[in-house]
């Protein structure tokens, strides 16, 4: 039986049908399913999926009693002879051609070779290595805030320091204030490290900013230079800008006055290039972000389109994690008139709508959960996991909190929703909805993740900094912009998760189109990504 399924499987990816789960025992007691098959390029039916009233109309094409009780194989034997009575055929048989396409059920293709392990011959091994659940210990104090400042500033000094080709050891400010003329002339750089303060544009385009430590601040200037003074990766600087808050380290000389420094360089604490570990194990990792479950908008026909590929593509085997990187519920009161765009209006039915969707997804799968800004956890960040009443309608689900520093039989992942993707595309000229992806780049060269206090990101100001990104990701994986892309950077893999939720009507009045129902994958031996389109 198997071998004869496969044989009709085989001639409906011919034509590029892909059947309903209910027409299996159909197909097979067709007594010829190579005519009725064949029948799909007359009726013009392809590059999509198999109905019984497709079906039925294929049959009634071919005008034969089609059915038997007993299948008999597809392929007769050289020997063998029709019968005289089935040498009438409307639709003749044709002779399978082999044909050169780049898709298999019109999704992309894969090689075997770099997705080859399935997910049911190894066990889960998951190692989180930073979660801000039960660990919180702010009470939203001046001396958190400080205390806050004061490890996010020690900690990337440490990684300027050992990622940057300074000149020269670095100084504290209040001393190169006071030995300011020390370093007025070229042969006699002075170095600071420092965070950044009300960066803003002169009127001739330079960038200025104040540069605060423990012991002062100073004012920095970097030139709009030309001609032969040109310095591209000034340019490119200038033309992005400077994130309020950033740590970064400087280096030049001061003003004849030494109320101005001038910078030569900058140094920034992300290595050159990031080396991947790969799992001894080659299988894969899926990733996907705000689902909005609980939305009129959510795409649920699409949903069930993806459990549905789940369960019978060869690929999917081969999937053993499924992170999700937050908003997979639409929430309650998170904007004004959110009410009138529910079609769940209670919060935990939609955790257990969600729940219940993940259950259609088959066993070898474990899920990844974080929170996002539309979830039932507190807004600021770092944001703890879910609570345990809503955890209890899940299973195969690790909860974890936002952001999330984790590692997959060895591979290290960072997931984090990325609301503050708003303040980059606020804050950095080069930044915009449209490429997402920047704003990723610019937070691995700054080693943190919401650099700006008091922006468009709510910030809890925990004693250690939970947003500094410690150690270099080889998997690097945000949502909340409703993009999707997935591109290498200095050798870290960067993942914008795709939605599952249509254009809303906020998107449609500023004119931004999202990319939904893209299902990323990434295997954790090979490293190689793919993209299935579900829409």
């Amino acid at each position: 039986m198997d071998e004869r399924w496969a044989e009709i499987a085989e001639l409906l990816k011919i034509q590029k049908l892909l059947p309903q789960r209910d027409l299996k025992q159909r197909l097979l007691e067709l007594k010829h399913p190579e005519q009725v098959i064949s029948a799909a390029q007359s009726l013009n039916y392809s590059k999509g999926f198999l109905t019984s009233e497709m079906l039925d109309a294929m049959i009634a094409h071919v005008g034969d009693d089609v059915s038997i009780t007993t299948p008999t194989p597809i392929r007769a034997q050289p020997d063998s002879k029709l019968p005289s009575d089935l040498a009438r055929t409307v639709a003749p048989l044709i002779e399978p051609q082999p044909i050169d396409i780049q898709f298999r059920n019109n999704l992309p293709d894969w090689n075997q070779s770099d997705f080859s392990t399935h997910a049911n011959d190894v066990g889960n091994d998951i190692t989180v290595h930073y979660d801000i659940t039960g660990n919180s210990t702010t009470e939203g104090k001046m001396t958190d805030i400080t205390a806050c400042f004061n490890d996010r500033l020690q900690s990337i000094r440490k990684l300027i320091i050992q990622n940057s080709s300074l000149p020269r050891k670095h100084q504290e400010i209040a001393r190169l204030l006071a030995e300011s003329s020390r370093y007025q002339g070229y042969e006699n750089k002075a170095v600071a490290i420092g965070l950044v303060n009300e960066p803003r544009y002169t009127k001739n385009g330079h960038l200025m900013w104040g540069l605060e430590d423990e012991t002062g601040e100073m004012t920095c200037l970097l030139t709009k230079r030309s001609g032969s003074d040109r310095d591209r990766a000034h340019e490119a600087i200038i033309e992005a800008g400077l994130m309020p808050d950033d740590v970064l380290g400087v280096s030049g000389t001061f003003s004849q006055t030494g109320d101005l420094f001038y910078v030569d360089d900058l140094h920034f604490p992300l290595e050159t290039q990031h080396k991947k570990v790969s799992s001894e194990h080659g299988v894969s990792v899926a990733f996907l972000s705000d689902i909005h479950v609980g939305s009129k908008t959510f795409l649920e026909a699409q949903w069930h389109k993806m459990v549905r590929w789940f369960h019978t593509d060869p690929l999917a085997k081969t999937i053993k994690y499924l992170i999700l990187s937050g908003d997979c519920v639409d929430g309650v009161g998170i904007y004004p008139g959110q009410d009138k765009e529910l079609a769940i209006p209670d919060l935990f039915a939609q955790y257990t709508e969600f729940a219940r969707l993940l259950e259609l997804l088959p066993d070898w799968v474990e899920c990844v959960m974080l929170p996002g800004n539309h979830d039932a956890v507190r807004p600021a960040e770092p944001q703890p996991t879910f609570e345990k009443d809503i955890q209890q309608d899940y299973n195969a689900t690790t909860f974890v909190g936002n952001p999330c520093d984790f590692s997959l039989h060895g591979v290290r992942l960072l997931s984090y929703h990325g609301k503050s993707i708003d303040d980059f595309v606020a804050g950095l000229r080069t930044v915009t909805y449209a490429d997402p992806v920047e704003a990723m780049r610019e937070m691995l060269r700054r080693r943190h993740l919401a650099p700006q206090w008091g922006g468009k990101t709510p910030l809890s100001p925990e004693p250690e900094d939970g947003l500094v990104i410690r150690n270099v990701p080889d998997i690097f994986v945000t949502g909340h912009v409703h993009g999707h892309e997935c591109v290498d950077f200095r050798g870290t893999t960067l993942v914008c998760s795709s939605t599952w939720q249509d254009q809303t009507s906020y998107q449609r009045m500023l004119g931004f189109q999202p990319k939904p129902c893209m299902l990323t994958i990434i295997n954790l031996k090979s490293h190689q990504s793919i993209s299935i389109p579900f829409a």
